[in-house]
């Protein structure tokens, strides 16, 4: 018998994981910042994300779950959620960032009837700037959606690791 995350990865990856990450993102975005969001327009180059947030997931579902934007978006994003002026302290546009990222992934988690009371989020990482790389030890590839905030292009995305 194989473990249920490794049957998860192979099984719901192409079929179920897209549409439950768009609809989480897109909950979210309504929710929190009474935006909709629509069809990405153009296809972004990955210097167009100034902002990576960064969410694990453990448990009966390994892997983690990305947002990436401009800064441009972080910044709304962030007047937004407290308010008021359009520009702030880098610590406030992370942490905004980070608790939106944080947010699509509880509500994704939780999308997932079988296992989400087995499966933890971790405190979100945010990385700024666009000149890093890395490299994840997801094995199932990468699932990405993509959309049009306020005319930039945002991107959230799932890695499973199996």
């Amino acid at each position: 018998m194989r473990p249920a995350n490794q049957v998860l990865a192979n099984n719901r990856n192409q079929e179920e994981f897209p549409p439950l990450l768009e609809q989480s993102a897109r909950e979210v975005f309504q929710i929190m910042l009474g935006c909709e969001l629509d069809p990405p327009t153009e296809v972004p180059s990955p210097e167009s994300f100034e902002f990576t947030a960064m969410v694990g997931l453990a448990g009966e579902l390994c892997g983690v779950i990305t947002f990436r934007c401009s800064a441009q978006s972080a910044m709304l994003i962030t007047s937004k959620m407290l308010g008021g002026d359009s520009k702030y302290p880098d610590e406030q546009v992370w942490d905004a960032v980070g608790e939106l990222c944080n947010v699509i992934a509880g509500t994704f988690k939780n999308k997932l009837t079988r296992i989400s009371e087995r499966c933890m989020l971790s405190v979100p990482t945010v990385i700024t700037g666009a000149n890093y790389s890395y490299h994840s030890l997801a094995d199932s590839g990468c699932v990405e959606v993509l959309f049009t905030f306020s005319e930039s292009v945002v991107s959230v995305s799932l890695e499973v690791h199996s």
